[in-house]
């Protein structure tokens, strides 16, 4: 989904246009689209393999520190997969602690195919936050 799109459904949520009105921008905007390159439809997107996280950091020190954090997706797949081997009461007891500590997650609702469909969704997805400290970009590539 392009940002203008997002902006417009944004809009639409936020109760600052009807949907008659996202509607008509979003139709506007498929018609300002340039037509796709011959052969582009034919090159399928490639599917992310990692999940990066990169830090910047203007602290007091001499040199900016640098963190750059590449965790394979493989990795979370394999994870969730040995979740299913857990016992049910195991995941019961994790999901009481989780809870305690502020985490509302549920552990027995993680399934190799929910995993594959947030991968799907995640190389759609660039978190970039900006302070006067730094910079954190979370992506998928």
């Amino acid at each position: 989904m392009n940002e203008q799109r997002r902006q417009v459904l944004q809009m639409l949520a936020d109760g600052k246009i009807t949907a008659d009105e996202a509607e008509r921008l979003i139709s506007a905007l498929e018609r300002d689209q340039p037509e796709p390159p011959p052969g582009a439809a034919l090159r399928p997107k490639a599917r992310p393999k990692y999940l990066r996280l990169v830090v910047f950091s203007e602290e007091d020190s001499d040199a900016p520190t640098r963190i750059n954090i590449q965790v394979p997706l493989q990795l979370l797949r394999a994870g969730v997969r040995l979740a299913s081997l857990v016992p049910p009461q195991a995941l019961t007891r994790a999901n009481a602690e989780l809870s305690r500590a502020g985490v509302p997650i549920d552990l027995t609702e993680l399934k190799p195919q929910h995993l594959e469909e947030l991968v799907e969704h995640l190389d759609d997805i660039t978190v970039d936050i900006d302070s006067a400290d730094g910079k954190v970009q979370v992506f998928c590539e």
